[in-house]
């Protein structure tokens, strides 16, 4: 009789056994099931979100806008000082601007380049071109020098295509105020450029544009101008992606295109070019009108060392940045 028994509870448990696990196989779907205690594989957030669109998310401001700058081994080496030092040194020494390198994006075109950047703590990326190294001094207008600015332009591009506005900034342009104060949020207006000299007229295409400083609002209008631009490069040897765009704002694109562009004063977006004539206004000061990286080093050297004494003087001490003479840089044409 207990063989019995215990023949019948042996059924019955292995019966609720085979039931538990029928229904567990039914019930479970691979898509959803998710385990108490899963096991979490060290997965690269890339799958979700590629690295440039993290980089970009991270130095964005609220309204998605991004200060970007772009080095190689040659702007971050230097026998004392290098350019992206100096370039660091600037937003230091500056009004209101040491805030603003939380929403710098440096974009490295190579291996060294990149390590500086992540020891400093900053936004990085490091931006790939096949079979191109960018890792020496590309002297300018050099056929290096000018594949490395179409590669720039295509970059900047997308960064659009993506939805952000963006300040674009060479690091040989010093920023001793927030520039922001000085730049217009109208959202009628698409590019605002700096210029190598001002006639006055904040609207007028004579103005010569350069590329070192300029101000993008992700739209329609500009990634179609983006995309126009590099379409030219192929038909443009020779040229300097400045050269290019320049030509552009001059003839009928703006008219197609329907686009408004404002053209920076040189008073207050100052360059060795057209220097400022009042540092109270001063803003920016770029080194171009120069050829190589340790002329433009020295001669910043000068604004920042002008600057300083600036901060430091009485209210009715006259300075001017126009008192410089940018010898290296007027020496460099000469190399």
């Amino acid at each position: 009789m207990n063989g019995l028994k215990n023949y019948c509870t042996h059924i019955i448990a292995f019966s609720l056994f085979f039931l538990t696990l029928l229904c567990g196989l039914i019930l479970y779907n691979p898509a959803t099931f998710h385990p108490v205690f899963p096991y979490t594989r060290n997965v690269n957030s890339t799958s979700q979100q590629d690295e440039l669109e993290l980089a970009l998310a991270e130095a964005s401001t609220e309204n998605r806008t991004v200060i970007i700058a772009m080095v190689n081994k040659a702007y971050v080496e230097g026998d004392d000082k290098s350019m992206l030092d100096l370039f660091l040194n600037g937003f230091w020494f500056g009004e209101n601007t040491r805030d603003l390198v939380n929403h710098l994006l440096l974009v490295n075109v190579d291996q060294a380049s990149y390590e500086r950047c992540k020891f400093l703590r900053l936004h990085c990326y490091k931006l790939e071109t096949d079979g191109v190294e960018f890792d020496r001094e590309e002297v300018y207008m050099s056929n290096e020098f000018i594949k490395m600015m179409w590669r720039r332009t295509f970059f900047l591009g997308e960064v659009l295509v993506r939805g952000y506005n963006f300040i674009f900034t060479d690091t040989d342009v010093l920023w001793l105020r927030n520039p922001f104060q000085r730049l217009s949020f109208n959202e009628n207006i698409d590019l605002q450029i700096s210029t190598d000299s001002f006639n006055g007229d904040q609207w007028s295409q004579r103005n010569p544009i350069n590329t070192g400083f300029y101000m993008v609002r992700s739209n329609k209008k500009t990634i179609k101008l983006f995309d126009l631009w590099y379409s030219r490069k192929e038909e443009s040897i020779g040229q300097k992606e400045q050269d290019v765009l320049d030509g552009m704002l001059h003839g009928e694109v703006l008219k197609n295109l329907d686009m408004r562009v404002r053209f920076l004063n040189t008073l207050y977006f100052s360059g060795f070019c057209q220097d400022s004539k009042d540092i109270r206004a001063v803003t920016t000061v770029h080194a171009n009108c120069c050829r190589t990286i340790s002329a433009k080093v020295a001669d910043l050297s000068a604004v920042i060392d002008t600057w300083k004494r600036f901060k430091r003087s009485a209210a009715n001490e006259t300075f001017t940045f126009g008192d410089l003479s940018h010898a290296a840089c007027a020496h460099s044409w000469g190399k």
